[in-house]
C-alpha cells in the first residue's frame, strides 16, 4: 500500500460518497485457496475499475500487493478494493484465509458491516472453514455465502450448498442457482422446477420481516410483491440469522453482476450495523454513536503499513463524523501495553485523505461516516488507535486480538544491522497487533512472538526488506534455581593491606521453601556479632546474588536465608563490605549444599474437535504434561485443561495445528515453577 495516483492506469478513479446509506463494507472471508482474491479481481473488472483482472499465480492482483503475498501466492494481509455499482459504493475487504493471519481477518471484520463467505464448489466444507464461520458468528457479523470456482471439473454446487447448510445451519438458503442459461433468481423465477427452493427462500426472508403477519398471509396464498421481498431480504441478512447463497464463476463472469446487485440491494449499510462502544480517553463512557456525517469525529485505524516511498499508511474506518484533509485530529491508543503498544495520545494533522485500491492511494476530498479511507504520515498512529477531534478526544473499545504463541529469537547479523533492526521492529509492532516483541533480560534474547510459521516468515521477510539482516536462534526458556536441602555458608571479605581496609564476615543458613514462596531473609544474629546497621547490607548483597543466580546463573527462588553469625571491625567494616560478604556466603552455601533447577510450568487450555482428542492427549503425555480435566464445549468440540512445562511448548502453536488438521487452538498462562527432571537438566546444562 502506498502508491499515490489518481487512477494508476485503472479505468475508474475514486469518488467520495456523501451518504452512509450508499456505502456497503463487505469483508471476504474463507479458507486459503477458496478464491477470495480472484473473486475480488473479477468483481473489480466487472464494475469497470480494472480493464483486466489480475492473476494470483502471476502476482498481478490488486489485493495481493505485498511481496510476501506474491512469493507465497496467498494473501498475508487485508486489502481494500472499492467499486461503484449504480449509486452505491462497495468496499470489498479481502482477508487472508490462513490461520496465521487471523488477526487480519478480525481487523477486516471490524471494518465491515457484512461478510461474504467464499467457499469453493470443488473443495467441500472442512473444519477450517467452519472455524472461520465461527469467527464471523462470534462478532455477530451478517453473512452471505458465495459458491466460487463453479467452472472446476469437480464442481458440485448443489452438494456444496447442502454441505454449507449442514455445517453452518438451516439459515443458509440459495438466492441464485446456476440454470440452463446463466443464473436463476429464486425471488423472481416462475419456473416450477425451482418451486421448492423458491418457497424456502421466500419463507426464510419474510420470517425476518418487520411485518409479523406477512408469513401467515404468504402461507395462506397471498402474493408478496418483489419490492417487499427485497426490503425484507436486507432485514434478514442484517439480523445475521439468514444467509443467502449465490453461485459465481470468476473466470467466465457467471453471477458477478448479480452478486454486485445483491450486495447493493440486500446487504446492510453502516446505518444498520451497531457501532463499537466509545469512551473518553479518561475512560468515562460516551453516548453510543451513529453513522452520522455531521456527528463527532470518531474513526479507527484497522491496519497500518509502512511504505518505502510514502511512509506510514493508516487504513481507517470512519464510524462517525467526516474526515477532511488539512484538519487537526487527535490520535489515541490505549489498552495494548501487553503487546508492546504503550498508551499514547497525540495531536496530529491530516494532510490528505485517500481512497485505497490495494496499494494505490487515490485522493478524495473527504470520507464520511461509514466509509473507509487511508491516511498518510500520522506518525503516532498504530493499528487499533482511535482518530477523533482534538477538542473532543474519544477512544473506541478495542477488538479482541489473538495471542501470538510461537516464539522466534532473532539476532542482528552484524553490528551495523542493530539500528536497522530496532527501527524496523518498531514499525512492524505498530502495524501488527498479533506480533509481540519481548526483550528477555534473563535469556538476553530478542524474541518475536508470532501466530505461526507463515506469520514468522512474513515478519522476517519484512525485517530483511527493511534493511535489517537477521538470523534466528533457538529460543531459551528462563529457568530458576533453588536449594534442594538446607545448607550453610560463610562469606569472608577481608582486605587490610594499607589504607582504609574492608572487613566483613557472615554466616548464613539457606533452606528451601514451598513453591511460590519467594525469598525470605531472617536475622537471627545474637550478641551484636553483626552490627545492626549492617544487617540490611547483608540482605542487599544476598538478594542481589539471588537475582544473579548461583551455579547455573539462573535467579534463585523459594528459599529462606537466615543470617546466624558474623564478625565486624570497628574501623574497616562498611556497607559495601557486608554486601560482598553476604554474596560470598550465599555462593559458599551453594557449593556446600545441593541446588536444583526449576522450569516454568504453564496452564494450557486447548479447544479441539472430538475426533482429535485421543491424539492430543497422547501428545501431551509425551510433553510431560499433566491433564487436569476435559469438558464438552460446543457440539463436537472438547476443551482440555492441562499443565505443561514451558520448554515443551516452544513450537506447540505449530504442532497442535498439525495434530488437529488446523482446527485446534489453545491459550497458555504461567502457573508455577517445578523441579526440572535430572535427565532434562543434564541435557540443558
Amino acid at each position: 500500500m502506498g502508491t499515490k495516483n489518481s487512477d494508476n492506469g485503472h479505468s475508474a478513479g475514486a469518488v467520495a460518497v456523501d451518504n452512509p446509506a450508499k456505502v456497503r463494507n463487505v469483508v471476504l472471508v474463507g479458507p486459503s485457496g477458496s478464491g477470495k482474491t480472484t473473486l475480488t479481481e473479477a468483481l473489480l473488472a466487472t464494475a469497470g475499475v480494472l480493464t483486466r483482472a489480475g492473476s494470483v499465480t502471476e502476482g498481478t492482483t490488486v489485493c495481493d500487493h505485498d511481496p510476501a503475498a506474491v512469493r507465497q501466492q496467498r494473501s498475508v494481509g487485508l486489502a481494500v478494493a472499492p467499486v461503484r455499482h449504480g449509486d452505491v459504493k462497495i468496499n470489498f475487504i479481502d482477508t487472508p484465509g490462513y490461520a496465521d493471519f487471523v488477526g487480519e481477518l478480525r481487523a477486516g471484520l471490524r471494518a465491515a458491516d457484512a461478510a461474504l463467505f467464499v467457499v469453493s464448489a470443488a473443495e467441500g466444507v472442512d473444519a477450517t472453514t467452519v472455524a472461520l464461520w465461527e469467527e464471523c458468528a462470534a462478532v455477530g457479523m451478517p453473512r452471505a455465502v458465495v459458491i466460487a470456482r463453479t467452472d472446476h471439473h469437480r464442481a458440485d454446487v448443489a452438494g456444496e450448498i447442502a454441505a454449507c447448510r449442514e455445517a453452518f445451519g438451516a439459515g443458509v438458503v440459495p438466492l441464485y442457482l446456476p440454470g440452463d442459461d446463466g443464473l436463476v433468481n429464486l425471488l423472481t423465477t416462475e419456473d416450477p422446477r425451482y418451486g421448492d427452493q423458491r418457497d424456502a427462500l421466500i419463507e426464510g426472508v419474510i420470517a425476518e420481516s418487520e411485518d409479523e403477519t406477512l408469513l401467515d398471509r404468504y402461507l395462506a396464498g397471498e402474493h408478496v410483491d418483489q419490492a417487499t421481498l427485497v426490503a425484507d431480504l436486507e432485514t434478514a441478512v442484517g439480523r445475521g440469522s439468514f444467509h443467502p447463497v449465490m453461485a459465481v464463476c470468476s473466470a467466465t463472469g457467471l453471477g458477478l453482476p448479480e452478486l454486485l446487485d445483491g450486495i447493493a440491494r440486500a446487504f446492510p449499510s453502516p446505518l444498520g450495523h451497531p457501532l463499537p462502544e466509545v469512551t473518553g480517553v479518561d475512560g468515562i463512557p460516551h453516548p453510543r454513536l451513529a453513522a452520522d456525517p455531521d456527528g463527532p469525529l470518531v474513526a479507527e485505524v484497522v491496519r497500518t503499513a509502512v511504505d518505502s516511498y510514502v511512509g506510514r499508511v493508516s487504513l481507517v474506518r470512519v464510524f462517525s463524523g467526516t474526515l477532511r484533509p488539512e484538519r487537526p485530529v487527535h490520535v489515541s491508543g490505549h489498552g495494548m501495553a501487553d503487546r508492546g503498544h504503550e498508551d499514547h495520545d497525540a495531536d496530529e494533522r491530516v494532510a490528505h485523505v485517500y481512497s485505497p485500491l490495494g496499494a494505490t492511494l487515490r485522493e478524495v476530498p473527504y470520507c464520511v461516516a461509514g466509509d473507509l479511507c487511508a491516511l498518510t504520515k500520522l506518525g503516532s498512529a498504530e493499528t487499533g488507535d482511535t482518530v477523533s477531534a482534538p477538542d473532543r478526544p474519544l477512544l473506541v473499545a478495542p477488538w479482541e486480538m489473538p495471542e501470538p504463541l510461537l516464539p522466534v529469537a532473532v539476532v542482528p547479523r552484524s553490528r551495523s544491522d542493530e539500528d536497522s533492526l530496532a527501527r524496523n521492529l518498531g514499525r512492524l509492532v505498530a502495524g501488527d497487533p498479533t506480533l509481540r516483541l519481548e526483550r528477555n533480560a534473563e535469556t538476553r534474547q530478542l524474541v518475536l512472538w508470532c501466530m505461526g510459521e507463515a506469520h514468522a516468515d512474513v515478519v522476517l521477510a519484512r525485517l530483511r526488506a527493511g534493511g535489517a539482516e537477521v538470523d534466528t536462534e533457538q529460543v531459551r526458556v528462563a529457568l530458576r534455581e533453588t536449594f534442594a536441602a538446607p545448607a550453610r555458608g560463610r562469606g569472608r571479605h577481608v582486605k587490610q593491606s594499607g589504607g582504609h581496609g574492608q572487613y566483613a564476615v557472615c554466616d548464613l543458613v539457606v533452606e528451601p521453601l514451598p513453591r511460590g514462596s519467594g525469598v525470605e531473609f531472617v536475622d537471627e544474629v545474637v550478641g551484636g556479632a553483626v552490627p545492626h546497621q549492617f544487617i540490611p547490607s547483608v540482605e542487599k548483597g544476598v538478594r542481589a546474588q539471588l537475582d544473579r543466580g548461583l551455579l547455573g546463573g539462573h535467579p534463585v527462588v523459594d528459599v529462606r536465608v537466615t543470617l546466624v553469625d558474623g564478625k565486624a571491625h570497628s574501623v574497616d567494616s562498611s556497607d559495601a563490605a557486608f554486601q560482598t560478604a553476604g554474596s560470598l556466603a550465599l555462593k559458599d552455601a551453594a557449593a556446600n549444599g545441593r541446588t536444583a533447577l526449576l522450569e516454568p510450568v504453564d496452564e494450557v487450555t486447548i479447544r479441539l474437535p472430538d475426533e482429535h482428542l485421543g491424539t492430543v492427549l497422547g501428545d501431551l503425555s509425551g510433553r510431560r504434561g499433566r491433564v487436569l480435566g476435559t469438558e464438552a464445549d460446543s457440539a463436537g468440540h472438547t476443551v482440555i485443561r492441562a499443565e505443561v512445562p514451558a520448554t515443551a511448548l516452544l513450537r506447540y502453536a505449530v504442532e497442535l495445528r498439525s495434530l488437529t488438521s488446523g482446527t485446534g487452538t489453545y491459550t497458555r498462562r504461567f502457573c508455577r515453577h517445578d523441579p526440572l527432571p535430572q535427565a532434562v537438566a543434564a541435557r540443558i546444562s
